[in-house]
This record gives structure tokens, C-alpha cells and sequence, in this order.
């Protein structure tokens, strides 16, 4: 069973930039959706960012477009969420995700495996 560890959270100042990445061991995910989600202090977890490793795409949600971007290493089994310009409503707990599949959804319930999560604060 894959597992998925985040890392590159932090405090950063509103029109900053962070990294964040998140690798997967015991497994690959190569050919598979890798996800990022965001539960904002008080809020549900939300979609934020996909990626199909298997030609399906990118999808992103309307309001980190333009700002964030993804990417992966798939010689290291690891993927990148680049976020630029940030804000303060960016700020909360980022997750990544897997899905056993070719289309990036959106939608929670469809991803299987889940990391533990990195806080992202940006400061106003």
C-alpha cells in the first residue's frame, strides 16, 4: 500500500511563494492522480490541484488558476504543488492525495490514499 508523506509547509508573507511536495513510499504512483487538497481553519477540505499521470491532464480549481501549478518527479516518486502569489485565504492544512485512475477529479470521495498533511499560513 502506497503511503504519501507532505513536506514544504510553512509561514510565508501574502504574494510569496512556497513548495510543497509530497512522495510516496511503498509503492508508486506514477501512473496514477495525485491531488491536493486544503482545509482552511474552520472549513471542509477542499480541491485544490490534480494531476493525471497518465495523460488525463491538469485540473485546478478557479481560485488558485494561474497562481498554482503541479508538477512531478516520477524518478522519485514524489509531486510538487508550486503556489505563487499567495494569499491569506490560501492559509490551512494542505493534503495530498492518490487516485487509482487517469481522470483528475475533483471530488473528494474519489481519491483512495491520503498524506497526514502540511499547515500553510500566509500572513496578511
Amino acid at each position: 500500500q502506497v503511503e504519501l508523506v507532505e513536506s514544504g509547509g510553512g509561514l510565508v508573507q501574502a504574494g510569496g511563494s512556497l513548495r510543497l511536495s509530497c512522495t510516496a513510499s511503498k509503492g508508486t504512483f506514477n501512473a496514477d492522480v495525485v491531488g491536493w487538497f486544503r482545509q482552511p481553519p474552520g472549513k471542509e477540505r477542499e480541491f485544490v490541484a490534480a494531476s493525471s499521470g497518465s495523460g488525463g491532464g491538469e485540473n485546478y480549481a478557479d481560485s488558485v488558476k494561474g497562481r498554482f501549478t503541479i508538477s512531478r518527479e516520477n524518478a522519485r516518486n514524489t509531486a510538487h504543488l508550486h503556489m505563487n502569489s499567495l494569499k491569506a485565504e490560501d492559509t490551512g492544512v494542505y493534503f495530498c492525495a492518490v487516485r487509482f485512475g487517469t481522470v483528475p477529479h475533483s471530488t473528494r470521495g474519489e481519491y483512495d490514499i491520503w498524506g497526514q498533511g502540511t499547515q500553510v499560513t500566509v500572513s496578511s
